[in-house]
C-alpha cells in the first residue's frame, strides 16, 4: 500500500531514457496544444508504464487540467463518452487519443449525487469529481499506473515511488487494496493481468485482499466483464493467468458453471483451449472468444443434457436446450453477445456431426464457415479422451487429400450394399 506524496519526483531523460520518438504523433499533437492552451497535460498511465520498461505501448493516453467541454472546446474532432467516467476521445486522422481530467479522490463529505456516487458497498458507480495532478495520482489504482510524463520537458513525474516499484518488479495499490478493490473490482482482475504480463509480485496484503473482495466481482456489468475476458485471454498468456485467476478465487466469479467441474488443475479443458490460445497469439494466428466460451462451459453443457436424454428428451433437442439456457444464465455474469453465441451453438452442434460422419453431409462440412473451430474443439475432446484418435485423424486426413481421395475415404463408411434373394419361381403343377 502506498500513499501520494504531495512533492513529486523529477526523474529527467537520463534516468528513464524514454526515446521522444516512441510517443506516438498524435498524442503529442494533443498534449502540445493543450499546453499551449495554458493547460497541464501529460501522457500518463500505462503508456509511460511500458516506455519506462522498453516495451511498445498499444496507445497513448493523456490527463489535464482542462474539463471535458473545455477540452471538446478546443478540438475540431472531439467526442465526450461516459457517465461513470467522463472522458474526451480526440481524433487526430485515424488515430483516437483518450483525454481524461484529472480527477481527486472522492471524500465521504461529498454530498453532490451527480459528483460522489457510490453503493452500498463501496463501488464507484459515478467519478467525476475533478482536482488537480497530485490528487489525479492518490485516486488511481496502481503506483506503476501513475507516472506522468511531459514531453516538452521529457521528465517523468512520480508521486507514488512508481519508478522505484518498476524497478523492483513490484505491483503496490495507492491505498489500502481492499477499499479500492471495493471501489472498483475490475481493478482485482488489471492486478492479476498485470502480475502475469510484466513478472511482477503482488504486494504483500494485495492476494489477501482480493480472496476477501472476489465476491465483488458479481457487482460488476456483464458487458464490462466481457471486455476485461478479452484482455484477459486474448493477448498470450492466458494459462497462467488462469492459473493466477482460480488461486485468487475470481475465476470461479466470472465462470461459475465452469468451476465446479474443474477437478484436475493441469488437464481439463479449459486448460488445453486456453493453451491453443497462447500457441495460435504466439504463431500470429487468429483467436475467437467464441472458442473460449465453448471450451469453458462444455463439461456444464454435457451435464445438463445428459439429464435431459435421462429424461427421454432426444440428444439433439436436450444439448439445443442444454445450451440455450447455460448460455442465458453464463450471461449474467459475463456478456456474451449474439455474435459470440451463435458462434459457440455452431461450435457444439458441428461435435455430433464430426463425430456421427453422415457421408451425405461431410463435404458440405468441410465448407462450412466454423468447421475449422468445430475440428480444432474436436481435437481438444480427443486429448481430454472424449472421442477416439482414429476419428481425429480421419478428419486430419480428409482435410490433406485431393478430391478423389476424399470421395473415396467417403465412399469408405457408406455400408455395403444388401444382397437381394433371388425368389425362385413355382412350378407349374
Amino acid at each position: 500500500m502506498r500513499k501520494a506524496s504531495r512533492t513529486p519526483e523529477y526523474i529527467p531523460h537520463s534516468a528513464h531514457r524514454i526515446p521522444l520518438s516512441a510517443v506516438g504523433k498524435p498524442a503529442l499533437k494533443v498534449v502540445k496544444q493543450l499546453a499551449d492552451a495554458g493547460y497541464e497535460a501529460y501522457l500518463v498511465g500505462g503508456c509511460v508504464r511500458d516506455l519506462v520498461l522498453q516495451h511498445e505501448p498499444k496507445d497513448f493516453d493523456v490527463a489535464t487540467s482542462a474539463y471535458p467541454d473545455e477540452v471538446k472546446a478546443l478540438f475540431n474532432r472531439c467526442r465526450l463518452i461516459g457517465r461513470r467516467f467522463r472522458l474526451a476521445h480526440v481524433y487526430i486522422g485515424r488515430e483516437v487519443v483518450e483525454v481524461a481530467t484529472f480527477r481527486a479522490g472522492m471524500k465521504e463529505e461529498t454530498e453532490d449525487a451527480e459528483l460522489r456516487h457510490v453503493d452500498a458497498k463501496g463501488q464507484i458507480l459515478r467519478d467525476n469529481v475533478y482536482g488537480g495532478i497530485e490528487d489525479d495520482a492518490s485516486r488511481r489504482d496502481f503506483t506503476i499506473n501513475a507516472l506522468y510524463y511531459d514531453p516538452g520537458s521529457q521528465n517523468v513525474v512520480d508521486y507514488v515511488h512508481g519508478i522505484e516499484h518498476l524497478r523492483e518488479g513490484r505491483l503496490v495499490t495507492i491505498g489500502d487494496p481492499e477499499i479500492r478493490f471495493r471501489e472498483d473490482p475490475v481493478r482485482m482482475l488489471r492486478a492479476i493481468r498485470f502480475s502475469v504480463k510484466l513478472g511482477f509480485i503482488l504486494d504483500e496484503g494485495m492476494q489477501n485482499a482480493i480472496t476477501r473482495a472476489a465476491e465483488c466481482l458479481n457487482h460488476v456489468s456483464p458487458s464490462r466483464m466481457l471486455d476485461e475476458l478479452l484482455k484477459l485471454f486474448h493477448h498470450g498468456y492466458a494459462l497462467d493467468v488462469f492459473r493466477s485467476l482460480r488461486s485468487s478465487g475470481l475465476f470461479g466469479h466470472m465462470f461459475p458453471f465452469t468451476e465446479q467441474y474443474i477437478i484436475d488443475d493441469d488437464h481439463n479443458l479449459a486448460v488445453l483451449a486456453l493453451a491453443n490460445t497462447d500457441q495460435r497469439i504466439s504463431e500470429g494466428k487468429p483467436v475467437i472468444p467464441a472458442f473460449l466460451f465453448a471450451s469453458f462451459l462444455w463439461s456444464p453443457l454435457r451435464m445438463d443434457a445428459d439429464k435431459l436424454v435421462a429424461n427421454g428428451i432426444p440428444p439433439r433437442t436436450a444439448y439445443a436446450t442444454a445450451a440455450h439456457a447455460l448460455l442465458r444464465d453464463q450471461a449474467a455474469y459475463v456478456s456474451i453477445p449474439k455474435r459470440i453465441s451463435i458462434v459457440i451453438r455452431e461450435i457444439w452442434s458441428l461435435q455430433h456431426r464430426l463425430e456421427n460422419r453422415p457421408v451425405r453431409s461431410i463435404m458440405p462440412l468441410l465448407r462450412h464457415q466454423r468447421f475449422r473451430a468445430a475440428y480444432d474443439f474436436l481435437l481438444l475432446r480427443q486429448d481430454m479422451g472424449e472421442v477416439d484418435i482414429a476419428l481425429t485423424d480421419w478428419w486430419t486426413k480428409i482435410q490433406d487429400v485431393d478430391q478423389k481421395q476424399q470421395q473415396e475415404m467417403i465412399r469408405s463408411l457408406q455400408p455395403p450394399p444388401k444382397r437381394r434373394r433371388r425368389r425362385r419361381r413355382r412350378r407349374a403343377a
